[in-house]
């Protein structure tokens, strides 16, 4: 039986709740429609967040995200759409989406929208040094 578009998003137990970490997710094959003219609209969406408890199962994800297919949406509304179906399946720390529409009318669109969790705060960012080059020379 083939696969059908669906709203529902699974998710399964985060495996390290102990621990921030980042999961990206690229989705270069994002379609919906343009409300005002009903043709096509196309985006590749980058998806980043830092789970708490759940996280989003991959194939329900594909399911949701091929279900905009035939709706019509404004770039600003179906990005804001999509994150809040994603903070509401999930309730992660930190969720990002990204929204990258292809050009339209001479225009490209990118729509970006954020979530945090009340009170969460990203730990400082580690930089590590790059080992200086190795020498070819035996002296």
């Amino acid at each position: 039986m083939p696969s059908q578009p669906s709203k529902t998003l699974e998710t399964f137990p985060n495996p390290a709740p102990q621990r921030d970490y980042r999961i990206h997710m690229e989705i270069p094959e994002f379609t919906c429609l343009c409300p005002k003219t009903g043709q096509p609209d196309f985006a590749v969406l980058t998806l980043d967040y830092v789970p708490d408890r759940l996280c989003v199962e991959l194939k329900s994800l594909k399911l949701y995200i091929w279900s905009f297919r035939d709706e019509g949406h404004f770039h600003e509304d179906v990005t804001n759409r999509i994150l809040d179906d994603l903070v509401r399946a999930t309730k992660p720390r930190f969720m990002r989406l990204t929204a990258r529409f292809f050009v339209r009318g001479g225009i490209f669109t990118n729509v970006v929208a954020e979530y945090r969790k009340k009170g969460w705060k990203p730990a400082p960012r580690v930089e590590l040094d790059d080992f200086p080059p190795q020498s070819n020379t035996r002296g």
